[in-house]
């Protein structure tokens, strides 16, 4: 863990690939139980532990080991409350873009800043970076969408049926749209 930043008793801190490791049965769970409380990043109920781990193990740290993603994780009085991925792997001709990746934050944190928080010390990071362009995509119509307008970014658009969605499966809908953002540091 390097870096670790206090904010309204949180603690934004970068993880090594060593630090996930550590904290795998942490990251499972919040994983899990942001699927579960409807998140939209990428997966659908019903959602297993061994899947969760699956991809912090097969997707997220092969990119902290390799050096092409960081992953900040918010602690609270000790326990993991939230994270995000700020993922530089990208072609020669964009070194200065990376993208914004899987913002969690667990449900028992929410309305704490968090996300906020999260957010502005993976900026703070990607300008260390000298990443001064940001993307991300998110659930159109999410409360994720209005945090992000709200810290800056710029909505590109919309696609229409973009992915599956839980709640919208059972509505007998089944596909939502994705706002595109970026933020220009």
């Amino acid at each position: 863990m390097s870096n670790p930043t206090p904010t309204q008793a949180s603690t934004i801190a970068v993880f090594t690939a060593a630090d996930l490791e550590s904290y795998l049965p942490a990251l499972t769970r919040l994983l899990q139980d942001c699927v579960a409380a409807g998140a939209s990043i990428s997966f659908l109920m019903p959602f297993s532990a061994t899947q969760a781990e699956a991809f912090w193990r097969g997707n997220v740290l092969p990119a902290l080991q390799s050096g092409t993603r960081s992953l900040l994780v918010a602690l609270q009085d000790g326990q993991l409350a939230g994270s995000v991925q700020l993922d530089y792997d990208t072609p020669p001709n964009q070194p200065h873009r990376a993208e914004v990746r899987k913002l969690m934050v667990h449900p028992q944190f929410r309305r704490l800043g968090i996300a906020k928080a999260l957010m502005r010390q993976l900026e703070t990071l990607a300008g260390e970076l000298n990443r001064t362009l940001l993307t991300l995509d998110t659930r159109s119509g999410s409360e994720a969408e209005p945090l992000y307008i709200g810290l800056g970014y710029q909505v590109v658009g919309r696609i229409p049926d973009y992915a599956l969605d839980a709640p919208e499966i059972e509505a007998g809908r089944g596909l939502h749209a994705t706002t595109i953002m970026y933020k220009q540091l």
